[in-house]
């Protein structure tokens, strides 16, 4: 069975054991639950991708205390230290050079010739990353594809009896995952998140370009259909049609609302925890309607995971450089 470790230091030690043994153990940041593994461990990785059924090809993010953490795996240029000195600790990933004596398993970069690497401010996480000392690889805690967990009961509803612990730090702040860049030498957002656009652009005192490829991903959470509920999900609806759940925001109202005030901040720490609610609702066979969000600030992010929620499986949808607003007004069905 999966336990379920208090915060304290007792809890903090049994963490960091079992991590050295090779299990694994949910963990809180200030985004969402991250599945931690000991990521210079072959089978401790192996392990994570086999509990999240995660595909092989898609890199997991390194999660480490300290930049001096990070510079002993990864090659830190001058665009990506701006920003990590802006932005770290907090919910920014960076993707770096990954150093040739990193000691980390070539499971974590899927291959590739870089790593993606993140400082968490979550007092928790800071604690555990300093107890277990070394660098962990941790993917959101839910099945891959699933809605991303922001407290531990989400954990336990997805990966009891897969994993061997969750320290349970209650609910996360910010609610949706971080933001992924690839700074040098040309900045490139490759996923929306946490860090809004405009502040990274201030930052750099440049724009960002966007990239990636949803079918063959260069860093994590860029998988086309993903944060899938079962129910089938409609974007850009303004009310109801027969049999739908509707998720509102700000003027428009529904069953639920990411925000009522039209709150950006409030709207991302909501959406996974909405997106279940919104599918238990609906039930079997369901429906679910949300409501247009700006695409601006935080919107870009919340747009970019429903946009991923309602990508039919093995269909590649328009990317959010293509097509800004996605799938707007269709459904899809998603298999568990």
């Amino acid at each position: 069975m999966t336990r379920t470790l208090a915060p304290g230091d007792a809890g903090i030690a049994e963490a960091a054991r079992l991590l050295s043994g090779g299990e694994l153990v949910a963990f809180p940041t200030e985004t969402v639950y991250g599945l931690g593994g000991d990521a210079r461990s072959d089978r401790a990785v192996a392990r994570i991708y086999e509990a999240k059924g995660r595909p092989s090809f898609n890199p997991l993010i390194v999660h480490l205390p300290d930049l001096v953490a990070v510079e002993k795996i990864a090659r830190v240029g001058p665009k990506a230290r701006m920003l990590a000195q802006a932005f770290w600790p907090g919910p920014l990933t960076l993707v770096l050079p990954v150093r040739e004596r990193a000691g980390l398993s070539p499971l974590v970069t899927a291959g590739l010739p870089t790593v993606a690497v993140r400082i968490p401010a979550h007092p928790l996480a800071q604690r555990l990353l300093r107890a277990f000392g070394g660098p962990l690889a941790a993917p959101s805690a839910n099945p891959s594809g699933r809605v991303s967990p922001t407290e531990a009961a989400h954990v336990l509803e997805g990966l009891t009896g897969r994993i061997a612990a969750v320290l349970d730090g209650g609910p996360c702040v910010v609610g949706l995952e971080s933001t992924i860049v690839l700074a040098d030498p040309q900045p490139v957002l490759l996923r929306p998140g946490g860090v809004p656009v405009e502040a990274l652009e201030a930052a750099l005192g440049e724009p960002l370009a966007t990239g990636g490829d949803a079918g063959k991903p260069t860093s994590p959470g860029q998988l086309a259909s993903h944060y899938a509920p079962d129910a089938a999900l409609r974007l850009d609806a303004t009310e109801a049609r027969p049999g739908e759940v509707l998720v509102g925001f700000g003027p428009v109202t529904g069953a639920l609302s990411l925000s009522e005030t039209g709150d950006l901040v409030e709207a991302a720490a909501r959406l996974f925890q909405l997106l279940r609610e919104a599918d238990r609702l609906a039930g079997p066979g369901g429906r679910i309607a949300f409501a247009p969000v700006p695409e601006t600030g935080l919107g870009r992010a919340i747009n970019d995971r429903l946009r991923r929620a309602a990508a039919p499986r093995g269909v590649q949808p328009a990317t959010s450089a293509s097509h800004p607003r996605g799938p707007v007004g269709e459904t899809a069905k998603f298999p568990r």
